[in-house]
């Protein structure tokens, strides 16, 4: 699980002893450009003060010292205080589980609307902790690794928010040219299709092979930050589908929020494509199903106009697939399917199952096709 590619920085890697908490970490620090020198895999880390015990601390340091790496990764989302008694006692550069999905979130954004979701995301997770910051400033600490200046500390809070402002009037303007662009495409009467699903779930791979485009995909998580719509046809039917922003779970719902305008795609599209990896461990897949379906409640997507597309199929024995489905509560969901991106299998199906989807804009559609391959 160890990474230790040329030209990226180095890291220690503080996670929970699961072995999917510990792929998925690693994956989230490989897409932020670190290497994983070495992982302490720990039961707990949420203890009030570093998070860990005194004793693990101790054992961290050591490792720090021997290692040298440029941060120490945090896999939770620690308070201002923990980070800050950890960086003291550690002399290193701490990023948590919230501060490393930013770096990467900022490395992906290649839109300037993304960009400005990033930026947004980033000030929202400066202002929760700038409290605290200028709390321990006017102690006479020097809280320098959260990038704060001494002579910064009595405007610094007022100036997030003045900056916070400036970037949100921007994201407005854009949510409103893109308001009008929905508004366009509803009175040409253009149906929408929308996909959603947790990082790395294979969905523009899906994307690319429903509209038989080569859109930029890959392994690592979060390679699309920005909304992309293109036609599709079915028949003699042209609807206009979309790919959107993966979730992740524990993604606090300020990030959720800077985003608001991208996945408020999902929000007025006539489906939303739930796309999950039927090839994860059943713990691992239950626990990023439900991380979707609570971001989507939170967004507002009705659940009559989700779709569920178990990806890929060609990875997984058929009676693994059922045992699966069951295990999400889908084996008997009529708008359910199993499908491969890579290999396009059952895809002739999914299109069907959208075309009588879209036709009845109900509840219930016409087959029960849940792990039939065509």
């Amino acid at each position: 699980m160890m990474h230790n590619n040329a030209g990226t920085k180095s890291s220690i890697l503080v996670t929970y002893d699961d072995a999917d908490a510990i792929s998925e970490a690693c994956a989230l620090c490989h897409a932020a450009g670190y290497s994983v020198r070495h992982i302490m895999r720990q039961q707990y880390l949420m203890r009030p003060k570093y998070g860990i015990s005194e004793e693990v601390a101790d054992k961290l340091e050591c490792i720090a010292r021997d290692i040298e790496p440029d941060v120490i990764v945090y896999d939770e989302n620690l308070r201002p205080n923990q980070n800050y008694n950890l960086a003291s006692r550690l002399h290193r550069n701490i990023l948590d589980r919230e501060s490393l999905i930013l770096e990467i979130f900022e490395s992906r954004a290649s839109s300037t609307e993304s960009k400005l979701q990033v930026r947004m995301a980033q000030m929202r997770y400066e202002l929760g902790r700038a409290r605290e910051k200028v709390r321990l400033a006017r102690l006479g600490e020097q809280p320098g690794f959260m990038g704060i200046g001494k002579f910064e500390v009595d405007t610094y809070y007022n100036d997030i928010r003045y900056r916070m402002n400036a970037v949100r009037k921007k994201l407005e303007k854009a949510g409103k040219q893109r308001g009008l662009h929905r508004e366009g495409r509803k009175r040409q009467g253009f149906k929408t299709v929308s996909l959603a699903g947790y990082t790395s779930a294979g969905k523009t791979t899906l994307f690319n092979a429903l509209v038989g485009e080569s859109k930029e995909y890959g392994d690592e998580l979060f390679t699309t930050l920005s909304t992309t719509v293109r036609r599709m046809e079915i028949g003699r039917d042209v609807f206009l589908i979309s790919d959107t922003v993966g979730f992740i779970s524990k993604l606090p719902a300020y990030m959720i929020d800077a985003f608001r305008s991208t996945l408020e795609e999902l929000l007025y599209s006539d489906i939303v494509m739930v796309v999950v990896d039927v090839s994860d461990s059943v713990t691992h897949m239950e626990k990023k199903f439900h991380s979707c379906r609570k971001t989507l409640d939170e967004i507002g997507v009705g659940r009559d106009r989700r779709l569920f597309v178990l990806n890929k199929s060609d990875r997984v024995d058929d009676n693994v697939m059922m045992q699966k489905a069951k295990v999400l509560g889908l084996a008997d969901a009529k708008k359910c399917l199993a499908v491969s991106a890579r290999t396009g299998g059952n895809l002739k199906t999914l299109k069907s199952l959208i075309q009588d989807m879209m036709h009845s804009r109900g509840p219930g559609g016409k087959h029960n096709t849940m792990c039939h391959e065509d």
